[in-house]
């Protein structure tokens, strides 16, 4: 997984309406804080460490964001707007190439270290930013042991409903709460959280854990390392592609559902869908279904695969699996078995479901009458 080419997905978004952008300065003895108004039909924000928090507006068609400067050196901040590579942007300006979470952000540092991160004198970073020229770009250190500036940024954006907007950050938090639109959410190393969400929802991350919660529509999980906990997705599609860590989940109900671990389990109850694919390189899969399926399609490397099936359920079942490492405690009409392949009918026989795994055993189960 590049984490320098992550996030963006191409989704061919609308142009950029003209720039405008109001500015009131709060001053305080512990903090500064500025507010900005962009007016535009695709947004963007940059900020490489503390948080970004995006919030539904109460209303208009202005996406207000409000900046507030932390720490020691926190003052020293920039921030900056203007258009972009056909977005409306803001961009939080760091004055130095080494920062330190020090012990001003107690928690932020749980999930790393330290993160390198390529970002270019315009502010931005990852996808969709930059000239392409080496020339115009720093490298930057984000380190919890100390050193550097020690200043950070906490971000509140306020979204109107419908809205295009993207946000990147380097290390921090990143949040998503009751917002209706075509949302992407870019990450290095940082914790990420997204409740009641409508449209669209990407979700990049590098290192840190991802947690969804009531989001209808489309969504889209890239997780390099931390563990992917989901409660209640419904819409048109899931898909989590999890290079290391644990996915969990309840409560799931989506046309399409498409998971790939490259190690940690992967355990989700009550799924409604239609076509489903779990793929999993090491680590136990344990599937509930709530309805019948037309395709599910399992591929395990080592780890035992446990499904648990509705009463109703009718499908053309073919497991490959290790030798006697089947075991069914409901009737299947076994048409072919070998040592290591069972092919079988249940019920009227009208799905299809493909198990293989690599090591490991395989168990059907029947869930209980509801």
């Amino acid at each position: 997984m590049n984490r320098q080419g992550s996030g963006m997905r191409g989704l061919g978004l609308g142009t950029v309406a003209a720039a405008a952008v109001a500015l009131t300065l709060i001053s305080t003895e512990a903090r500064t804080q500025e507010r900005f108004t962009l007016r535009g039909d695709r947004i963007a924000i940059w900020n490489l460490v503390g948080s970004i928090r995006l919030e539904a507006a109460d209303g208009g068609s202005a996406t207000t964001v409000e900046v507030t400067k932390r720490g020691p050196d926190g003052s020293r901040l920039r921030v900056e707007t203007g258009e972009l590579r056909d977005r409306e942007t803001l961009r939080v300006i760091y004055p130095e190439s080494r920062i330190s979470f020090g012990n001003d952000r107690s928690g932020l540092g749980r999930w790393f270290e330290r993160t390198e991160i390529e970002v270019n004198r315009d502010g931005t970073f990852g996808d969709g930013g930059g000239s392409g020229r080496w020339s115009d770009r720093d490298r930057v250190i984000i380190s919890t042991r100390g050193g550097g500036f020690q200043g950070y940024a906490d971000v509140v954006v306020r979204v109107p409903a419908g809205s295009n907007i993207e946000i990147h950050l380097g290390a921090g938090e990143a949040g998503v709460s009751g917002v209706e639109g075509n949302v992407i959410v870019d990450v290095h190393a940082a914790s990420v959280t997204a409740t009641r969400t409508k449209g669209r929802l990407t979700l990049d991350t590098g290192a840190g854990p991802v947690k969804v919660t009531d989001a209808s529509g489309s969504v889209n999980i890239d997780s390099g390392s931390g563990d992917v906990e989901l409660t209640g997705v419904s819409g048109t599609d899931l898909t989590i592609d999890s290079g290391s860590g644990g996915v969990t989940g309840s409560d799931i109900s989506t046309t399409d559902l498409n998971v790939d671990s490259g190690s940690g389990s992967i355990r989700l109850r009550n799924v409604t869908a239609k076509d489903i694919i779990i793929d999993s390189g090491s680590g136990s899969v344990d599937l509930d279904l709530a309805s019948d399926v037309d395709r599910l399609h399992a591929d395990t490397g080592s780890g035992r695969f446990v499904l648990h099936v509705p009463q109703s359920l009718g499908a053309e079942v073919t497991i490959e699996s290790g030798r006697h490492n089947l075991d069914v405690d409901f009737p299947m009409t076994i048409t072919r078995r070998n040592d290591d392949y069972v092919r079988g009918t249940i019920g009227d026989g009208r799905g299809e479901i493909r198990i293989d795994t690599g090591s490991g055993g395989v168990r059907l189960r029947r869930r209980a009458s509801s």
